[in-house]
């Protein structure tokens, strides 16, 4: 089949349009593919993903950001990319972080031990979910570098709210939910003493400690409510990628591990340092954590407190079997609970082997205590055969794991850059592979990790990209690809270079589940609180204010004027903008930025903002709407004017 009639056959030419020669069309075609070097393969890709200016994507995926500290929101297939989400780092084009209310929260709430952070190491975002899918409500994202959690709500893309965990000084495994939402979940990575106290490295076995934190979500309020949360003290292991039961085995979460060995040691002093230490022993620890079990302990008074978190203590969870270990292949990364809930996957960086747990097996082994061995510091240990369904040959360095709607999981190779398609339940079926470039890390499926994915699209998730681009600079982007796993042969049909941070894992949810606001009604709604705010006003009400040296200015904005249009305050003055956007047509976006002052602000159809600050330098000072709002946009701008002391 030519170039041309392949086209025509995918229905790409248009319905009822007049054509005086496909022929001539063909040759035009066929004419831009030899000069660009395009096979029909590349073509079929293209077709496939091709959305059309108007057409909207069927799915959406929602990335970490890496430690740009952002989420990115992606159109699939297009490949759009449609917003960043400011996180745990200032994002200018939704005035987050930047002088307005979400510096409460960014600066706030985000704070770790008195400390503001400007910053976020983003790795494993997950979606709220009902009944073990995806509910497109909420989203929960991790900080590694700060053991922090963030809620997202859907409504409006915003932050809403970030929680810092008093326990932990680095968290890799989070934020993972269980089926309904009722805990996130967030596991350290780095062993330290518990609270952040100071202990040597000699005292690494005694002193330093892991945890996993249940933190209780409210989703009413679509917040983390820390009072009812909880966390289970773990061994000094490190504590990596975990994920929550479903069904059957619900109730329980799941955490990979690596150094058992626990070296931690310095050069030349007798214990291994971790690179080559960690990696000795032939099998590490999967953790089995019956959560619902440490709860009920939990509300028995079995908890002690550590910087105001209550924590079971780790002699507690191994004696109540809160706290039980599964001999895994070493190093390992990936730890994915199987659809229906039956099966742990999980992958050992340094095995060639996808290795799958049978939760029945390990539930019964537990039940009538039939243990193996127990590790140093008393928690025991089941036997690995009688754990494990079975193993598949993946490869070099297999990762992570997601699954589709027909039984087939597929796993990341990082040393051979593959992705691996194989079946969970029949684990003697062929293996399909398909190449990536390059490295790849996390990968997901359209709703792969929930109780019913939808297979059709794959996305790898890579962590480098030589020659796959124009040179920008020795600091290349990462590469996310597109795979097509809806029919018998996977296909790659699309690239998309990610030009910031270093994004890890990503979540794919079909977009008609997402009920996002087109505006927020009525207008002067604080974002923050889903309330319209005590200082929003209506046209008509604008005011200026003084009580002594505050002053409150109460604007409003639309199309495409600030009332009032100037302020006249005197230095050091105390100013409060009050603004409220009275616009209730959507994408009527305007902004609002000062000279000098560092302030710029986001306001969407019917928003209410506020900001703070001290009018410390006379002058004048022109502020301005930084949206293209309107033909007149330009024209939309005032004048702060701060008179100098004595002036």
């Amino acid at each position: 089949m030519t170039g041309a009639a392949l086209i025509l056959s995918l229905g790409l030419a248009c319905e009822g349009e007049e054509r005086e020669d496909d022929d001539e069309l063909g040759g035009d075609l066929e004419e831009i593919m030899e000069r660009r070097g395009l096979t029909e393969v590349d073509i079929l890709a293209a077709a496939k993903t091709y959305t059309p200016s108007g057409k909207l994507d069927e799915y959406v995926l929602l990335a970490s950001g890496g430690h740009s500290g952002h989420v990115l929101v992606i159109g699939v297939p297009s490949m759009r990319i449609l917003k960043y989400v400011g996180v745990f780092s200032p994002e200018p084009f939704q005035g987050y972080g930047m002088g307005g209310l979400g510096d409460a929260i960014l600066y706030g709430e985000g704070k770790q031990r008195g400390r503001t952070l400007t910053w976020g190491d983003i790795h494993h975002p997950n979606l709220s979910e009902t009944n073990g899918d995806y509910d497109g409500e909420f989203m929960f994202v991790n900080d590694k570098a700060n053991s922090r959690i963030a809620v997202i709500d859907l409504e409006d893309f915003m932050t809403k709210q970030i929680v810092t965990n008093p326990l932990l000084a680095s968290s890799h495994g989070g934020a993972i939910v269980t089926p309904n939402t009722d805990y996130v979940l967030e596991v350290s990575q780095y062993a330290t003493p518990l609270g952040g106290d100071y202990a040597p490295l000699s005292e690494f076995q005694t002193r330093y400690r892991g945890a996993a934190t249940f933190w209780k979500f409210d989703r009413a309020k679509g917040r983390i409510d820390p009072a009812r949360s909880f966390s289970v003290e773990l061994p000094p292991y490190a504590q990596d990628i975990s994920d929550a039961g479903k069904f059957a085995s619900d109730g329980y979460v799941f955490v990979n591990s690596w150094d058992t060995e626990m070296a931690a040691g310095k050069l030349g002093e007798g214990q291994p340092v971790l690179e080559s230490g960690a990696s000795q022993n032939d099998m590490d620890y999967l953790h089995v954590i019956n959560f619902k079990k440490a709860e009920s302990l939990v509300a028995e008074g079995k908890a002690i407190e550590i910087n105001g978190m209550r924590v079971l203590p780790l002699d507690v969870a191994a004696k109540e079997h809160v706290l039980v270990f599964i001999p895994e292949p070493k190093s390992p990364h990936g730890c994915d609970v199987t659809p229906d809930g039956t099966g742990i996957v999980v992958a050992g960086k340094l095995d060639t082997h996808a290795s799958v747990f049978e939760f029945s097996k390990i539930k019964d082994l537990i039940e009538r205590g039939e243990f193996a061995s127990t590790d140093p510091y008393g928690v025991s240990v089941l036997d690995f055969q009688k754990a494990l369904r079975g193993q598949v040959e993946i490869g070099l360095g297999p990762l992570h794991t997601t699954f589709d709607n027909t039984g087939h999981a597929y796993t990341s190779v990082f040393l051979d850059s593959t992705v691996v398609r194989w079946n969970y339940t029949k684990l003697d079926e062929p293996i399909q592979t398909i190449q990536v470039q390059y490295n790849i890390g996390h990968l997901i499926a359209a709703e792969g990790d929930s109780a019913h994915p939808q297979g059709q699209w794959l996305m790898a998730m890579n962590k480098m990209s030589q020659d796959r681009y124009v040179s920008t600079g020795p600091l290349l982007p990462q590469n996310f690809q597109l795979i097509d796993i809806s029919g018998p042969t996977m296909q790659l049909v699309a690239d998309l270079p990610i030009g910031l941070g270093e994004p890890h894992f990503a979540m794919l949810i079909k977009a008609d589940k997402l009920k996002t606001l087109d505006f927020y009604k009525p207008p002067g709604i604080n974002p923050y609180t889903g309330l319209r705010a005590e200082g929003a006003v209506a046209p008509g009400q604008e005011r200026v204010e003084r009580n002594g040296k505050k002053v409150d200015v109460y604007m409003t904005v639309i199309r495409s004027h600030f009332t009032p249009s100037t302020i006249e305050v005197d230095e050091g003055d105390e100013v409060t903008l009050h603004i409220t956007s009275v616009e209730q047509s959507r994408d009527q976006t305007h902004g609002f930025a000062i000279d000098m002052y560092n302030l710029s602000l986001s306001l969407e159809p019917g928003r209410y903002e506020q900001a703070t600050f001290i009018a410390d330098t006379p002058g004048v000072f022109p502020f301005y709407c930084t949206e293209f709002c309107s033909a007149l946009h330009l024209e939309m701008a005032g004048y702060l004017f701060v008179r100098p002391k004595g002036g």
